[in-house]
């Protein structure tokens, strides 16, 4: 049985044009709240249209030693032209954590399919 993990593509965003960028301090203070800012094509930049566009973001967090990943949010992106309507692909949260992990955050392409990266935050 295929897993959904054998679909999703990575690289580094600063040449990877679908790659989520993770913007978030890398120590946060335990429940606290931290901007936590997901954005896609801030070196290269990606089209933005009906035919080629990012539809949305999921972002999960795992804790250190956790087994299981929490959703933190979705960002969906609906409008691509539509009578001359653009939803660029970037959202901001609120998060507070009170133990060290990593944040994951996915981006699907209608065109490419679904792209993962991951960063990981240290909480005092």
């Amino acid at each position: 049985m295929a897993t959904l993990g054998k679909f999703l593509q990575t690289g580094d965003w600063k040449g990877e044009k679908h790659v989520p960028v993770i913007h978030a301090p890398e120590k946060v203070k335990a429940g606290e709240g931290f901007e936590l800012k997901i954005s896609i094509g801030d070196a290269i930049k990606h089209p933005n249209t009906l035919e080629h566009h990012i539809a949305w973001f999921k972002v999960f967090y795992v804790e250190e030693g956790g087994k299981f990943p929490v959703e933190l949010v979705t960002f969906n992106f609906s409008a691509h032209g539509e009578f001359g309507a653009f939803t660029e692909p970037e959202g901001t949260a609120l998060v507070k954590l009170n133990k060290s992990g990593k944040i994951y955050a996915v981006s699907y392409c209608n065109i490419h399919g679904l792209w993962e990266n991951a960063a990981d935050i240290v909480v005092e």
